[in-house]
């Protein structure tokens, strides 16, 4: 029902003047408003894991997540008046948002850092694809404007994607990163030694009450015998 709504065309008051055929409007219309309600939907589901991640690098994840989210924010506005600008209709409740979304909702209790990351990894991937399907709509029905806000905000979408494939990355690395650290630190490499032996040897050379046995052991017991 949601999606019939916003295809009919707009009331007379609202049907905004434009050069393009109803047909083109029509069709971009279609393939926009699901992209407005993909990106409300991914918006609220990036700040739930903002609010609700936890852990070691809490403060990490915490601003990426918020960071992200605005920038999905950013784009509702710029898409939904680009419809309006075409003569077109857009969101209008939260019932049409879910009528229309392809991103899932997340209400599972707890979910880990890593987990979160990957599933908003995926999710903006969904977008930038069908934001890609969408680019070519407005490519056939002769509307570049539009088209050219898709391709600056697929841009930032795949921005995200970026930082979330490297954060991804870096979940057990830095687990065996902090397992190194936590190890002794092994003696100290042979270079060091040999110093040490050197200065070592010259003690035993001017002390000429040492035996043989004793010139050939340096202090700290290591022997320097070829």
């Amino acid at each position: 029902m949601a999606t019939r709504a916003l295809s009919q065309a707009a009331p007379r008051p609202l049907a905004t003047p434009t050069d393009l055929g109803p047909d083109d409007v029509r069709a971009v219309v279609e393939a926009v408003n699901p992209l407005i309600a993909d990106a409300i939907a991914l918006y609220v589901k990036t700040k739930n894991f903002h609010w609700h991640v936890s852990g070691p690098h809490f403060r990490d994840y915490h601003l990426l997540f918020d960071e992200q989210a605005e920038t999905v924010l950013e784009s509702v506005d710029v898409l939904a008046e680009r419809i309006r600008k075409i003569g077109g209709t857009t969101i209008r409740s939260i019932g049409q948002v879910s009528g229309l979304q392809n991103i899932e909702d997340d209400d599972e209790e707890f979910v880990t850092p890593l987990e979160m990351v990957h599933r908003l990894m995926e999710d903006n991937r969904g977008m930038a694809q069908r934001m890609r399907a969408a680019i070519e709509v407005c490519d056939e029905h002769h509307d570049t404007p539009t088209g050219n806000v898709l391709q600056e905000i697929l841009d930032h979408t795949e921005r995200r994607v970026w930082f979330l494939h490297e954060v991804s990355q870096s979940g057990e690395p830095a687990v065996a990163m902090r397992a190194d650290e936590s190890r002794p630190a092994s003696r100290a490499p042979s270079g060091r030694g040999d110093s040490h032996d050197t200065e070592s040897q010259r003690r035993g050379s001017n002390t000429g009450a040492r035996g043989s046995s004793e010139r050939g052991r340096p202090m700290g017991g290591r022997s320097t015998r070829r």
